[in-house]
């Protein structure tokens, strides 16, 4: 299969965020959990590209958790990844069913995000991976933040490296300085094979995150400056304490 070269300003801004986090160090061996999704392909390719060039050796695999909702399919990706010459591992389980049961309150993403997390820790525990690496960009970081400051009543938001609670697997964020639309357009660019509606039980249960989604979108109309000034003003939230 035929390598892909990102933009240079997608390897630079993961390569720094990399750098300010050593969040990959030599000779890790790196889980990335990819979805189908525009995010977890981008960060796939961005990731391949700097094992073959950062001065530094890492191994690389992939891993898609399913939770079994209908319209998503990501068996068509299995032959993508093994034209990269990438491992993959394939876990599925019920997760929207199991949420359907359990769940005391309408947040599907939040249960199936702490579900998959405990899927992709034993697999990677597993399969000797100690770095687990997610997609999310600083979209989701700010997004995040006024989710926890507007319905939690606290200043939070996502780590960009962290351990664990068990100490075993260091937790990434390579995209935190990337935007969405970067990605989007760099999917497109590259015609990366991406399962349209990746999670679609999300689609189909509307959530807070889609409402702040829509107001920081509005913000930045009139305000340009919003997501450097948002990522300052995060930086000591998304910083590990580790």
């Amino acid at each position: 299969m035929k390598k892909l070269n990102p933009p240079k300003s997608l390897l630079r801004q993961v390569g720094k965020a990399i750098a300010d986090y050593q969040m990959i160090q030599a000779n890790d061996s790196v889980l990335l959990a990819v979805s189908g999704g525009k995010d977890s392909l981008s960060l796939l390719q961005i990731l391949i590209h700097l094992q073959r060039h950062a001065p530094i050796e890492f191994k690389l695999a992939v891993i898609t958790v399913d939770p079994l909702v209908e319209g998503f399919d990501p068996s068509p990706l299995q032959a993508y990844y093994q034209g990269l010459n990438i491992p993959y591992f394939y876990q599925a389980q019920a997760i929207l069913a199991q949420a359907k049961q359990h769940m005391k309150k309408p947040s599907f993403c939040a249960y199936c995000s702490r579900i998959k997390r405990g899927i992709m820790y034993r697999i990677a525990r597993e399969n000797n991976y100690n770095v687990l690496a997610l997609g999310q960009h600083l979209d989701d970081f700010a997004e995040s933040f006024l989710m926890s400051a507007f319905y939690q009543g606290q200043l939070q938001t996502m780590k960009a490296c962290y351990l664990n609670d068990s100490k075993d697997i260091r937790v990434i964020r390579p995209l935190l300085y990337i935007r969405e639309r970067q990605t989007r357009d760099f999917a497109q660019m590259a015609k990366l094979p991406v399962i349209a509606d990746s999670c679609p039980a999300c689609f189909q249960h509307p959530t807070e995150r889609q409402y702040i989604k829509q107001l920081l979108a509005t913000q930045e109309q009139h305000n340009n400056k919003l997501f450097p000034n948002l990522l300052h003003a995060m930086r000591t939230l998304y910083q590990s304490s580790d």
